[in-house]
């Protein structure tokens, strides 16, 4: 994502608690510590967004996040509601979404890191996104929409965002300073955060006004925004890997020898696999069998996900103070235990309302934490040359289980129905956070030190874990 010469402490100069000089710095008001109101409000910028290239892949990572959330409430009630899917067809279609990651995150992985040229794919990715969500309104307004369609669109998407999501942690890192990475991070889902906010209720308001198809064209043209945004940085990437044998295998092997990466594999499949059957029928149940209105639901959620922005703020302070590894394992059980509520939600309409909204609000804060931890262990523990490999390899575990979870609440809902489904979910999350407790992860704190952007991470870097446990 950045140069090395951005780097703290290097090239254009830097002030002595490692911000860069300004000349702001040298002026009359600042030397005798009276600062204007342009003065105040640039200190409270953070130092990663007052670089150009950076900012500008925040910019781009913000407008699809937004789309994204706009999308994750319109793509299911174009099933509902305009194509009358069963408890099953919904399990189905969130399942297509997340297939490509159990079929093809290796082989993705394993591309991208012998190809290079991770901006270029994360391009090509933004522009087929764009084209099969427009589809969607496209076919809709023709009358020709069906099933199958919303199946292929959710199924190629998929395909294109593994893709975009194997090439995205090598980028983040040449953007990035090593001893950043935690703020890079907390910008990056705090705009996730922010896009939880105001994305489901936009969607919301667009699918009772516009319907559910053409709310769906607004995420497709965040895509257009994230490629543009990309179209304008020229970060420094690491060299492409080089082709050899094993190359295939190597981030699994990686996984395989690392203890905290293979840790947190193991805790977020189980919690992904249990939150998709919840994923799979929240939205049907709260429509049908709570009578939540699409505006209001979109609120709710909107509502709701401002604890997902208290936690991007508070993130970095508790690392410090817990330590990331000990604030990952914790954020496991604060994303999962709250979502009990939904099942347990009844009563007078405020008090469904009131406790779907907390639900989310504490489970916002959860992820949040636990997102921005983990992308910043792995920033700091996983080699530039395996990064593709090892997201790949992550992610054919990772968000292969949401698909057999997405089925699985689709199965259960029909047998059992969705409240039942619902509770099997909650409970079941939990664990992921259970089995953590016995591990190494907790213990995990960022180094310390930093070293060349592009430089291997060394078993010292990689918070002294002991990589030789399993010889490749």
């Amino acid at each position: 994502m950045r140069p090395a010469w951005r780097r703290r402490g290097g090239g254009r100069g830097s002030a002595p608690d490692g911000r860069r000089a300004t000349g702001r710095q040298a002026t009359g008001r600042q030397a005798t510590g009276r600062r204007g109101p342009r003065q105040r409000l640039a200190a409270r910028v953070p130092d990663l967004l007052a670089d150009r290239s950076f900012r500008r892949y925040w910019s781009g990572q913000t407008i699809s996040m937004f789309g994204d959330q706009i999308s994750s409430i319109a793509l299911p009630l174009v099933g509902v509601l305009a194509l009358h899917a069963s408890p099953a067809q919904m399990g189905f279609l969130v399942a297509l979404e997340w297939v490509p990651s159990l079929l093809f995150g290796l082989h993705a992985g394993a591309w991208v890191d012998r190809r290079g040229h991770r901006r270029a794919t994360m391009i090509g990715t933004d522009l087929g996104r764009f084209a099969l969500l427009a589809s969607i309104p496209v076919g809709y307004a023709f009358g020709v929409l069906t099933l199958w369609q919303l199946y292929g669109v959710a199924f190629g998407v998929g395909v294109l965002s593994v893709l975009f999501t194997v090439s995205d942690p090598t980028l983040f890192v040449s953007l990035v300073p090593e001893d950043r990475y935690v703020e890079g991070n907390s910008l990056i889902y705090g705009s996730r955060a922010l896009s939880f906010v105001g994305g489901p209720s936009v969607g919301g308001a667009l699918v009772q006004f516009l319907t559910a198809p053409l709310a769906v064209l607004a995420d497709a043209v965040s895509f257009l925004g994230s490629a543009f945004f990309l179209t304008r940085i020229r970060p420094v990437e690491p060299p492409a890997a080089e082709p050899g044998k094993g190359s295939l295998t190597a981030g699994a092997r990686f996984i395989r020898r690392s203890a905290i990466v293979r840790a947190s594999l193991t805790a977020v499949a189980v919690i992904n696999f249990f939150n998709f059957v919840f994923f799979a029928l929240f939205v049907l149940y709260a429509t049908r069998y709570l009578h939540v209105e699409p505006g209001v639901l979109g609120a709710v959620l909107g509502i709701g996900a401002i604890g997902g922005v208290l936690g991007a703020m508070l993130t970095k302070r508790l690392a410090a103070w817990l330590g990331v590894g000990r604030v990952y394992t914790i954020s496991c059980l604060v994303f999962t235990a709250p979502l009990a509520l939904v099942p347990l939600a009844a009563g007078p309409r405020p008090v469904i309302l009131a406790m779907l909204m907390t639900a989310e609000f504490i489970a916002g804060f959860g992820v949040m934490t636990l997102d921005i931890s983990i992308g910043s262990i792995f920033s700091a523990v996983i080699p530039n040359d395996l990064r593709s490999r090892v997201s790949g390899a992550f992610q054919a575990v990772n968000y292969g289980t949401r698909p057999l979870g997405a089925l699985t609440g689709g199965l259960l809902g029909t047998l059992i129905g969705p409240r039942a489904t619902l509770w099997v979910a909650a409970a079941g999350g939990t664990l992921g956070f259970l089995l953590l407790l016995p591990t190494s992860l907790p213990s995990f704190r960022m180094p310390e030190t930093s070293r060349p952007q592009h430089q291997p991470a060394t078993a010292a870097d990689r918070g002294g874990q002991d990589l030789a446990e399993h010889p490749a």
